[in-house]
This record gives C-alpha cells, sequence and structure tokens, in this order.
C-alpha cells in the first residue's frame, strides 16, 4: 500500500518548492556531521519545531536505512505497530519501506504486531520525512508507532530489535530515530525546568531514570515510549555518548510563553 500524507498543507507546506524552501531557512550551514546511532527528533508543526529537528539532521552523517519510532497519539491500531511493505509519500516523493528489515524484525518481535491501521493518521513519523528527504533522496524507512505498556515491555522490544540488527550484521547501516515533543502547554519556564530534566536523563543514557523522572514530575513527554525503546537499542549497539543539539519552546515561534510545547534535537553516538 502507499500511505498518502495526512499532515501536509498543515503541519509543513504542500508543494515541493514550498517545503524544500522551508527546510532550507532551517538548516545549519556550518553544522560539522557525525556518525548517529540514533536521534531524538520533535514533530510538531514546522513552525514551531522545524528548526530543532532541521538543525539536528544537519548534524549527523544520513544513513540509508531508518527505523523510525513514534508515539501513537491517534489510539488507531494495535499497541505496537510495524509496517513491513509499501511505501510513504510526501510532496518530496515516495520512501519505500525497507520490507527484508521490517520483516525480519517482525518475525524476531514477540511484541509487534503488522499492522497498517495505527499509521495511516499518525503524523509522529510522517513529519519527519521531507526532513530527511532534503537530505538525502535515497532511503528507506522502518515505520513503528508504540504506546504505553510497562517498562519490560519496551526493553524486551528494543533488545529483540537491536538482536535483528546484530543478526543481520547492519548495526552501522541504520539510524533509529525516537520522536517525541516534550512537555505540553504549561508556562515557558516550568516547561523548560522539566525538560531539561527529561533531556539530562537521556544524556545520561538512563531510561530508567527518564521514566522515574516522566512519572514523578509529571512530565507530559508524548513519545517518551519511543525515546525509552530507541535508548534500548542504542546501548545494546554500543551507544557511548548523547548530545543536545537544540532545544527551543513554542514560545519562540509565538511569542506566548504562557503555554508551550517544549523540542529536543539529540544525537546519540
Amino acid at each position: 500500500m502507499i500511505r498518502e500524507p495526512v499532515v501536509s498543507g498543515q503541519f509543513y507546506p504542500g508543494s515541493a518548492q514550498g517545503l524544500r524552501k522551508q527546510i532550507e531557512s532551517f538548516v545549519d550551514k556550518n553544522a560539522k556531521r557525525e556518525e548517529a546511532i540514533a536521534v531524538v527528533l520533535p514533530h510538531a508543526g514546522y513552525v514551531y519545531s522545524g528548526r530543532v529537528a532541521v538543525e539536528t539532521v544537519s548534524c549527523i552523517n544520513l544513513k540509508d536505512t531508518f527505523i523510525i519510532l513514534g508515539p501513537n497519539h491517534t489510539g488507531r491500531g494495535e499497541a505496537f505497530s510495524i509496517m513491513t511493505d509499501g511505501s510513504w509519500k510526501t510532496p518530496l516523493g515516495e520512501i519505500r519501506i525497507d520490507e527484508r528489515l521490517a520483516k525480519e524484525i517482525l518475525k524476531d518481535s514477540g511484541y509487534l504486531s503488522q499492522d497498517s491501521d495505527a499509521h495511516l493518521y499518525e503524523h509522529s513519523i510522517e513529519v519527519e520525512l521531507p526532513i530527511l528527504q532534503y537530505f538525502k533522496s535515497d532511503f528507506k524507512i522502518v515505520p513503528i508507532v508504540v504506546a504505553p505498556q510497562e517498562k519490560r515491555t519496551y526493553e524486551r522490544i528494543g533488545t529483540e530489535l537491536a538482536g535483528t540488527l546484530k543478526r543481520l550484521n547492519i548495526q552501522d547501516k541504520v539510524i533509529i530515530i525516537a520522536s517525541s515533543d516534550m512537555t505540553h502547554y504549561e508556562p515557558q519556564e516550568q516547561a523548560k525546568n522539566k525538560d531539561m530534566q527529561a533531556i539530562d536523563a537521556i544524556l545520561k543514557l538512563d531510561y530508567d531514570l527518564l521514566l522515574e523522572r516522566i512519572a514523578n514530575l509529571d512530565i507530559t513527554m508524548c513519545g517518551y515510549v519511543p525515546v525509552t525503546i530507541m535508548l534500548v537499542i542504542a546501548k545494546a549497539m554500543g551507544a557511548k555518548k548523547s548530545t543536545l543539539i537544540k532545544y527551543e519552546t513554542s514560545g519562540q515561534a509565538t511569542g506566548d510563553y504562557s503555554s508551550v510545547v517544549g523540542y529536543a534535537g539529540i544525537i546519540i553516538s
């Protein structure tokens, strides 16, 4: 199947020309590229979070396949949903799913389900795709949408996925993307203080600490499940450090700091 875009013309421009122009305005042309195992990227409308996402992608050497973990905002489909065939369309063209890798991941997993329903109207993966297309014209994806469960489940999903990459000996050919915004609709300083606690845990590569702070500080980070699973995978693949590239809130775009959403771009290597 072809997964049609659902937030084109809303979260980002609906024309290829307008889309490229907006993304180009965010590119860090002086960025030094580095090898990455994984990244955290926001997924709001580009006017709000685009600069954070694009500047972060500006800093990494892109690879041929991206496993993209997104949260399930819609409630549709299975709790842990992977698409294993077809393509995703954006104004910049179609992106093929890496069918071989996706099917191997599904085969090795005791938790993921082959399910397109969870993906049809979910924006958290779609919003990342045009940014990747701007920098690299030819790549494949493995889209996975996840919902809250218990920590042990996140650990097992991440461990199984890392095991597949190791078994196929393609650890160095894949980047894991965890799609997440940070605190939602709180005053600027309060949101920033909470977000820095979550970011600190990610920088320490400590998903136990992240989950603890999410719960204890009531941090409304929509993609904490993707980030947790990503950290499990990254650590299994030998990650040693994590770097915050950029943090902003929606207040920078709107001028309204009374109720903001936070956005972080982080590279794990």
